[in-house]
């Protein structure tokens, strides 16, 4: 290769890699909860950014009418039928940028809370290790997100560690990528996620926080103030923005999210942005997913 030749491949490369670098922000969406038909191909996907779909949700219960827990052996209660091992595949074949994992627990299963109970730590952790690596595996799926909301008399230490050894666990057997959490702001659920964070938050690479568990109404304002109070709870983190497109609370997209997100990004605070959930947005032609990873695909 003459100098010419390889000065100019030195560019193209350098160039490459900074654009890599500076694909830093993240588009997340929760898909298959509410059995609505959606499949990952309706969902938009912009070529410029990160885009992963989480599969909602995978639960340590039995299935069927009357389901109980079965300490940390987990079974698929999304909609597989739409969204199935070779839909997984076909996606992330059809987009190099597009990743996908799945949530742990969720707030119900078949009408009741889906609680969070452990008969012991080591079991648990066991049992949650080999029922997960093979729904993973299965599913060609990439990363784990913990949504656990309700916890009725498992202590936060308990949760830490079950949790935190599991995702340490299948990050170092590399049967998964990258993890999040999935807090928001209530006391009880407060106490677990920080419980875990301060024990192993370096495992995770997202902090999912439902801010649309607010109040309906929030201002502008009020959801930048709490960003920047969980900011400082998940400190090191890597925070994301959210709203829902059903008719749960918090700054809704047609209402200043997007006003907000633009003032983070002018803070480069804007890590990324995640929806709950395509099944609920599907009706509406995903307007706001569009909307979403165009602001996040803008160069700073």
């Amino acid at each position: 290769m003459s100098f010419l030749k390889l000065f100019f491949a030195l560019i193209i490369l350098h160039a490459h890699g900074a654009q890599m670098l500076t694909r830093a922000a993240v588009f997340r969406e929760y898909i298959g909860a509410n059995f609505k038909n959606v499949r990952f191909s309706d969902v938009p996907v912009n070529p410029n950014i990160d885009v992963h779909f989480i599969l909602s949700f995978a639960i340590d219960y039995t299935t069927g009418s009357s389901p109980s827990p079965t300490n940390g052996r987990f079974n698929v209660f999304w909609d597989d039928e739409n969204l199935s091992p070779s839909q997984v595949l076909s996606i992330k074949r059809q987009h190099s940028n597009v990743k996908v994992a799945l949530s742990l627990g969720g707030d119900s299963v078949e009408g009741r809370h889906a609680v969070f109970t452990a008969s012991s730590i080591d079991s648990w952790v066991s049992n949650a290790v080999s029922s997960l690596t093979r729904v993973i595996k299965q599913y060609h799926l990439d990363g784990i997100d913990i949504d656990y909301e309700h916890f009725e008399g498992a202590s936060p230490n308990t949760f830490a560690q079950c949790v935190g050894r599991l995702v340490t666990i299948l990050k170092n057997n590399r049967v998964i990528s990258f993890a999040s959490i999935a807090p928001y702001d209530d006391g009880e659920v407060q106490r677990h996620y920080l419980a875990l964070w301060r024990s192993y938050g370096r495992v995770f690479d997202y902090v999912n926080f439902q801010f649309y568990a607010y109040d309906k109404g929030t201002t502008v304002a009020q959801f930048l103030s709490y960003f920047n109070t969980q900011a400082s709870n998940y400190n090191g983190g890597k925070l994301l923005v959210s709203f829902s497109t059903d008719t749960s609370g918090g700054l809704k997209p047609y209402n200043g999210f997007f006003t907000a997100c633009e003032k983070l990004r002018s803070q480069r605070k804007l890590n990324g942005i995640f929806v709950w959930s395509a099944d609920d947005s599907k009706a509406g032609g995903f307007k706001y997913e569009r909307q979403s990873q165009a602001l996040l695909a803008k160069p700073q």
